[in-house]
């Protein structure tokens, strides 16, 4: 018997990353039935003290089944976790990775115990499953698959899918009853539509759209970030101002490593990476004219995308520094501090993203492993609830 969804003053969404079912796309690329699991199963220790591989305790299992699926949905319920904002990727000639949120869960029996959203993942998707030291050569590049950049056309498309299959779901997240919606990448959705004045144009019709099926507005989130990740990044210059220029009504980050520099190779300390993203959220607070949302992440591993026979040198993504020290105590004494942080700054409505519920391939996760356990979920329930119930703000 599922329960119903519990008012939180402080709301947890966690980042799903849904590569962990078979997709026609990446068998056309790597053959029937592949998942990123399948470098998982490959990960191999690439240097002294090195963390891998991680396995996880509920198997390799299709994340897009809805019993997997509703197993995920009660392991978060019970312990803290409100909403998943799935990764969500559409390019011009179509979905992508939709299958675990559309046939795992919007099928799960329980999914009325949590909410879910979308973030729309607008980057390039490269090929880097798995990358080769010498393609991420400096003289090298990971070849494209497909492209951020779309057009208006598919962007309508984006708007009448979300409006009419998503939103309308019992169990969409919606801040004041106004559907969530988070972007990605500010300079790929600039790319696609030309200037501000169109870029906002074509935002203010996805409100239009929202409106006209009986929501009151939608609430649109940017994820800011000045430290690009991916090979084909590009950090916006004068991020705060482009989201205000836009219409945004929030702004948020992705993940730690955003906001940060590891200044150690192949190593670098967990703590040392969250001072840095504290600093960065002083700045945000001072800078930015809309409310900002913290991010909380657990780690930061992406060896398991390289080929494992090549020597681990330092040449970009996903050759590059990992996170050591996170452990379970660690992660909790962040989410300590997270929540203490956001109780000083307290700003409307109060929700914090986690990254992430599922990126085994770049090392932060709060699924059980079978070194862990459930010990980083154990911590967000520890810190956001007592009891069962919800802490105050």
């Amino acid at each position: 018997m599922s329960t119903n969804l519990r008012d939180k003053p402080i709301e947890v969404a966690a980042y799903y990353f849904p590569n962990f079912h078979a997709d026609a796309r990446n068998e056309a690329l790597h053959g029937s039935g592949w998942t990123e699991w399948d470098l998982m199963k490959r990960a191999e220790v690439r240097f002294p003290g090195h963390d891998q591989p991680k396995v996880p305790a509920w198997g390799y299992d299709d994340e897009a089944s809805p019993d997997r699926m509703a197993l995920r949905i009660d392991a978060a319920a019970d312990h803290g976790i409100d909403t998943f904002i799935f990764d969500w990727y559409y390019y011009d000639d179509g979905p992508f990775l939709q299958r675990a949120l559309e046939d795992g869960f919007m099928q799960a029996p329980n999914n009325d115990r949590m909410r879910f959203a979308l973030m729309w993942a607008n980057h390039n998707w490269i090929d880097i499953h798995p990358a080769k030291t010498s393609i991420q050569s400096p003289e090298g590049t990971s070849p494209m698959l497909y492209p951020g950049i779309v057009t208006e056309q598919t962007f309508d498309r984006i708007i009448d899918l979300c409006v009419n299959k998503y939103f309308r779901h019992p169990s969409y997240w919606c801040r004041d009853g106004r559907p969530y919606f988070s972007i990605y990448e500010l300079t790929k959705l600039m790319a696609s539509f030309g200037s501000r004045d169109n870029t906002r144009r074509c935002l203010q019709r996805f409100r239009d759209a929202v409106r006209a099926a009986g929501f009151p507005d939608l609430h649109l989130n940017a994820i800011i970030w000045n430290n690009p990740i991916l090979p084909g990044e590009k950090a916006a210059s004068d991020p705060y101002t482009l989201v205000e220029d836009l219409g945004f009504d929030s702004a948020g980050s992705y993940t730690w490593i955003h906001h940060a520099t590891p200044h150690h190779f192949p190593v670098s300390n967990f703590q040392s990476i969250e001072e840095q993203y504290l600093q960065y959220w002083d700045r945000a607070q001072e800078e930015s004219p809309l409310p900002y949302y913290p991010n909380l992440s657990m780690g930061w591993d992406p060896s398991p995308r390289t080929v494992q026979s090549d020597r681990y040198l330092r040449r970009g993504y996903p050759f590059t520094p990992v996170i050591g020290g996170n452990t379970p105590e660690a992660f909790r004494a962040s989410a300590e501090r997270i929540r203490e942080k956001l109780k000083a700054y307290n700003p409307p409505h109060p929700f914090m993203t986690i990254n992430a519920w599922n990126e085994w391939t770049e090392g932060s996760y709060l699924e059980p492993d079978m070194k862990n356990g459930m010990a980083y979920l154990e911590a967000i329930r520890d810190i956001f609830r007592v009891s069962g119930q919800a802490l105050p703000l």
